[in-house]
């Protein structure tokens, strides 16, 4: 399967219309459980080590007019708004998602805000913004329990909410005047970001030391910002988990799915495109055009070659324009092993190991079938088509986008290899391993359930983890007393990479020739 499962599966469970002027809402009663942002007062949970405060919205509900436009400013509340409980989670297909009881809704431009003791005014903490993962299709803030960062790391966090799918990247040239189609989703994230800057002091956290990190489509986002020219000055550092920045589509392409998107769900008057697509009933705008993607699935996303994102970001990467900042990036050494796995239960097997190839990589298949004989796999196709998928589209693309950005930025790179790492119970019946797979690692740095809890050994290694994470988010270098020195990536062939794995951490200098990628750059249609 392609990146369009969300998390939720796993664990079970701008530039826009200049607003009027905000009127600053009245103070609110003192209290750890209370605090003023420039909207109006909240109340979240005060828990033993650190407060959260839910649903706190950043923009306004992007519904009615406001669809396929980009984020307006939140309206101000009197009084104290509750923030104990999570907000809507962006419009999204739950069909197969177990979490579907949860609602979904447009007024989801919500976020999230853990703080450690001590945090305040006069303690302000290095701030980590999280970006949730899902495809561009589906996922949310509130999966990520960050208490061990905020507590066991001593920073604040901020997960966000943000436009999925058809209402989040939707590219059809009527939905705006001066040309610069889709990418709400990204213009929600930059919301978010301003949000932050504007308010995050409040809560303790010091917007001068934002780090902006995400898993899968969270990371390409960040890619994207990296890029993105609204969004410069916004963070000091990034973190990338799991996702290489070449899931991008060119303007063309994208105005053209959107256009036959718009014809599926009858809105194909050149007069009227726009006003019958912002009046359609949101449940006939739960699925998405297709953009880009590999293999047989596809997913949408964030647009280039428009005003909010001009360039792609592996280009820049290759420019070496990419701000001057510290980037903490890394894979999981199984990632593609999840996808087959759900694959399988979805179609209760596999089809032939030539096939499972052709399908995903055309002309190229003999050749990589001969770089990944099924017998070095003892005959098993999902081993050997995750590890082939996983070189191609997780591990050599990442170790591109780090090279890339060593010559230029501080760079620190890993690898997570706990093959045993908890997985939820399906993927635990196929008849291969899942490994170090796509998105395990994230059980190792928030609390998200669905799956046997971390062991004693996994724990420690979750700590360390947390550490280094933490550490970065602090000053931009994982140097943490107590814990292997996490060296800067080289730009040499003798490049250190953290190998994140219990019993013991080391580095590793063949990340590229483990995983093939000298094979994978030879090919027409190398990412």
């Amino acid at each position: 399967m392609g990146l369009v499962v969300s998390l939720a599966l796993l664990v079970g469970c701008s530039q826009g219309v200049t607003a009027t002027p905000r009127q600053q809402a009245p103070a609110a009663q003192a209290g750890p459980a209370v605090v003023q942002t420039a909207d109006g007062a909240v109340r979240g949970v005060v828990a033993p080590g650190y407060r959260v405060f839910n649903g706190v919205p950043y923009a306004a509900a992007p519904a009615g007019p406001h669809r396929f436009q980009p984020p307006q400013p939140a309206a101000p509340w009197p009084g104290v708004r509750d923030a104990t409980k999570p907000g809507l989670r962006c419009v999204q297909d739950t069909s197969f998602d177990p979490d579907y009881g949860r609602p979904t809704g447009e007024d989801c431009l919500n976020l999230n805000i853990w703080t450690p003791d001590g945090a305040g005014r006069s303690s302000r903490k290095p701030v980590m913004v999280w970006i949730h993962g899902g495809g561009f299709l589906n996922g949310s803030a509130d999966i990520y329990d960050a208490r061990w960062l905020a507590t066991q790391g001593d920073i604040v966090v901020v997960t966000v909410n943000y436009r999925l799918g058809t209402l989040g990247f939707l590219a059809h040239p009527a939905l705006s005047p001066d040309g610069d189609v889709g990418n709400y989703g990204l213009a929600d994230q930059q919301a978010a970001l301003r949000w932050v800057r504007d308010n995050i002091a409040e809560f303790g956290g010091d917007p001068t030391k934002v780090t902006i990190a995400g898993e899968s489509a969270g990371a390409m986002s960040v890619c994207d910002h990296l890029v993105a020219p609204e969004s410069a000055g916004l963070f000091r550092a990034a973190i990338l988990q799991s996702g290489p920045c070449q899931a991008q589509a060119d303007r063309a392409t994208a105005e053209r799915v959107s256009a036959e998107y718009a014809t599926s769900v009858g809105c194909s008057d050149p007069a009227a495109i726009a006003e019958c697509l912002r009046s359609r009933p949101v449940k006939e705008l739960q699925s998405a055009p297709l953009y880009v993607g590999f293999g047989p699935d596809k997913l949408t996303g964030p647009v280039t070659g428009t005003d909010r994102l001009p360039v792609d970001p592996m280009t820049d990467i290759a420019l070496g324009a990419m701000p001057r900042i510290p980037v903490l990036i890394g894979s999981n050494g199984d990632e593609f092993a999840m996808f087959a796995a759900l694959q399988y239960l979805k179609d209760r097997g596999l089809p032939p190991y030539p096939k499972l190839l052709a399908d995903t990589f055309g002309p190229d298949a003999p050749a990589v079938a001969q770089h990944y004989p099924l017998d070095v796999f003892g005959g098993n196709e999902g081993l050997a088509y995750s590890a082939a998928v996983t070189d191609s589209v997780f591990a050599c693309p990442t170790d591109r986008i780090a090279s890339g950005l060593a010559r230029t930025n501080p760079v620190y790179a890993y690898e997570f290899n706990d093959r045993t790492a908890p997985a939820p119970d399906p993927l635990r019946v196929v008849p291969f391993p899942v490994g170090a797979s796509h998105s395990l690692e994230l059980r190792y740095l928030f609390d998200v359930g669905g799956a046997p809890p971390l062991n004693p050994a996994q724990r420690e290694l979750s700590d360390q983890m947390v550490a280094y994470w933490s550490q970065f988010v602090k000053d931009g270098n994982p140097a943490v007393s107590g814990l292997p020195e996490w060296p800067q990536l080289g730009t040499d062939g003798a490049a250190k990479r953290m190998s994140l794995q219990t019993a013991q951490l080391t580095l590793t200098e063949d990340f590229g020739a483990r995983h093939n990628c000298p094979f994978w750059a030879t090919l027409k249609g190398a990412r």
